[in-house]
């Protein structure tokens, strides 16, 4: 299942992530952590040090070597370097599984060792010097999408990607690739008006949407929050020392989380799991193809339009246990 986490700026999006990914942890399922966000965090919030979370693999930096494990015999790719963070998946091409081993999570993933299990953390990257004033950040997180667009993930297997800010994942079709997108907003104007941004442009992409009210310090934060998201507000989380603690580097035992929060986290997994039935593979293949084919017809050169439109096998279907042709 794969999860997405998104909210404004400061609004708490990491902290929910980890929290959720600790608790996954706990279950015993195999996780699949990802920080899609420049401004790397999730390493420190899942108890990684300074340095350890500084020498984690940058998957913007592992590009080529993504592409070309991707690719596989895939006749409709010329060569590696045509490939962009749209292409789709065709007869040839090779997939990720959440609980395999591969090139790509041996070059890009890190086990972190949590209190109540092991997870694979992979990271975008952040800006390099060479990176400043001549470089998008979509450059970096162009690999997570690839990935996502190859991988194949089943009942209990669960992706978390900690999301750019704001609506900045528009910018790409990385939205479409989840079963469910939790977007955490506090109990303000603001962090209600990026609710209302993201819904309007998921509206007709058929993204699963539900909020999590963060900071949220008694009723009249509840109430504000029922007012302005309705029925799309699914949990709430408020002051939490366990937390604080974490954010001091210094987290106690994760059992210790108070009981009110570890239900909210019960309460996100319920929502993930439920969203199992409603997968339809033939639709999830049809989006990226959709954005892909918008990406060529982006582009200035007709000729290379032309070779990434080439990219795309008609009669290809991504599915959960096997790649087929319709």
């Amino acid at each position: 299942m794969k999860i997405a986490f998104v909210g404004k700026g400061g609004s708490g999006k990491t902290t929910l992530s980890s929290l959720f990914i600790r608790h996954l942890a706990t279950t015993g399922a195999p996780v699949l952590a990802v920080d899609a966000d420049i401004n790397q965090h999730l390493g420190a919030a899942l108890g990684l040090d300074e340095a350890a979370s500084a020498a984690l693999p940058a998957m913007g930096e592992r590009l080529p070597l993504i592409k070309d494990y991707l690719r596989g015999t895939n006749p409709r790719i010329a060569a590696t370097e045509t490939m962009i963070k749209t292409t789709p998946p065709g007869e040839g091409s090779r997939l990720l599984r959440v609980r395999e081993d591969n090139p790509v999570y041996d070059a890009c993933a890190r086990p972190v060792e949590l209190d109540g299990g092991t997870v694979r953390l992979m990271v975008t990257g952040s800006f390099t010097d060479a990176d400043l004033g001549v470089a998008c950040y979509h450059s970096k997180t162009g690999a997570v999408e690839l990935c996502l667009n190859h991988l194949v993930d089943g009942r209990d297997e669960y992706v978390v990607v900690d999301m750019t800010a704001g609506s900045d994942s528009f910018a790409s079709g990385m939205f479409t690739r989840f079963d469910i997108t939790f977007l955490v907003a506090e109990p303000t104007r603001k962090g209600v008006s990026v609710y209302r941004q993201y819904k309007e442009y998921a509206r007709d992409f058929g993204v699963v949407l539900k909020v999590v009210g963060n900071k949220v310090q008694g009723q009249d934060d509840l109430d504000f929050l029922r007012a302005e998201v309705g029925d799309d507000l699914l949990v709430t989380v408020g002051h939490s020392d366990w937390v604080r603690s974490m954010e001091k580097g210094r987290p106690p035992r994760f059992e210790l989380l108070e009981d009110v929060n570890r239900s909210s986290l019960r309460r996100l997994q319920s929502a993930v799991d439920a969203t199992y039935e409603l997968r339809d593979w033939e639709h999830y293949t049809r989006q990226m193809v959709h954005f892909h084919l918008k990406n060529a017809q982006s582009w200035g050169n007709e000729r290379t339009g032309a070779d990434l439109a080439a990219q795309v096998d008609p009669g290809f279907v991504l599915s959960e246990s096997v790649v087929v042709n319709a």
